[in-house]
Formats: C-alpha cells, sequence, structure tokens
C-alpha cells in the first residue's frame, strides 16, 4: 500500500512539475471586457424567465437589475474599445500570467466543494458532505498521519451533531 502511494505521489510530482512551467499570456482588460459583456448580455435574455413581473407596477422587481446589466454592458464596451484602439495603434497591453498549476489546484479545490454541496444535497444530510469534504481535502493535500483523519472526521461529525441536536439547526 506505502508503495503504491509513493508511486501516485511521485506521478503527482511529476505533473505538478509540468504544469508548474507552463504559462497562459492573455491581455487581461480585452478578456474581462469581452467576458463581462457576454455575462450581461445572458442575463439580460434570461431575466424574463427568473424574474416575473406584474403590468400594474410602474416599478418592478426587473428594473434595477436590467440597469446594472446596461451599465455593465457599456463598461465592458468601453473597456473592448479601449483596448481595440492600444491594438490598432500598435500600443502595448495589459498582459496578465497565469500559471497552470495554481489554477489546476483551484479547480480541484473548486470541484471538492462542488461534490460536498451535491452530496449533501442528494443525501440529505449535511454529515455526509461534511465526512466527504473532510476526507478530501486531507487527501488532496496528501495528509499522512492517521490521527489527522481521525480527528477531523470526529470534529466534523461533533460539530454537525452539536448544531442539529443542542442548537436545533435542521442544514
Amino acid at each position: 500500500m506505502k508503495d503504491m502511494i509513493e508511486r501516485v505521489d511521485t506521478r503527482l510530482d511529476c505533473w505538478g512539475e509540468k504544469l508548474s512551467k507552463k504559462n497562459i499570456r492573455y491581455p487581461a482588460d480585452l478578456v474581462t471586457g469581452i467576458l463581462f459583456l457576454v455575462v450581461s448580455v445572458v442575463i439580460l435574455m434570461i431575466m424574463p424567465q427568473q424574474v416575473a413581473i406584474s403590468e400594474k407596477d410602474v416599478v418592478n422587481g426587473r428594473e434595477f437589475p436590467k440597469l446594472l446589466m446596461y451599465v455593465m454592458m457599456a463598461a465592458s464596451a468601453v473597456l473592448i474599445l479601449k483596448e481595440g484602439y492600444k491594438i490598432v495603434t500598435k500600443k502595448p497591453l495589459e498582459m496578465k500570467t497565469l500559471n497552470l498549476l495554481v489554477e489546476v489546484k483551484a479547480l480541484i479545490i473548486m470541484l471538492i466543494l462542488l461534490g460536498t454541496y451535491f452530496i449533501a444535497k442528494v443525501t440529505d444530510l449535511f454529515v455526509v458532505g461534511a465526512v466527504f469534504c473532510c476526507l478530501a481535502f486531507l487527501v488532496y493535500f496528501r495528509c499522512r498521519k492517521k490521527s489527522y483523519y481521525a480527528i477531523t472526521l470526529t470534529l466534523a461529525v461533533a460539530i454537525w451533531a452539536a448544531f442539529r441536536f443542542i442548537l436545533g439547526v435542521n442544514f
């Protein structure tokens, strides 16, 4: 078993070394402008299905979000035009660099948190999701001490029990 863990650790270290050398450079303001322009258009398109209104209301629940999306579209358009002007005049764009290893690590953490949510939602037991989250993070950070697993799981269940049965919080 320890031999298998060592091989997995070696392979993960090798992948980590390769990913740490890979960087992605992109024009930050241009990408941000395009991204938020698309987000604002999508929100404007789905808002009628999400926010019900009454025709007799003068001001309804869609007005403020709609105004906010128009402001976001205008700001995005200004960013895109500003960056387009820089491209046409051959001025340097502000470039950002993403390190692939950092982003993959963040993605794994996000997947653990999403898995925790879905497990708790599907099983209708928060404690099952909490136990999964504890175990997943201990494995992710390559914790080898068995006592850490026992302590973390015991505390997760104890905290859930205290909230559920002593404080009466229904998750």
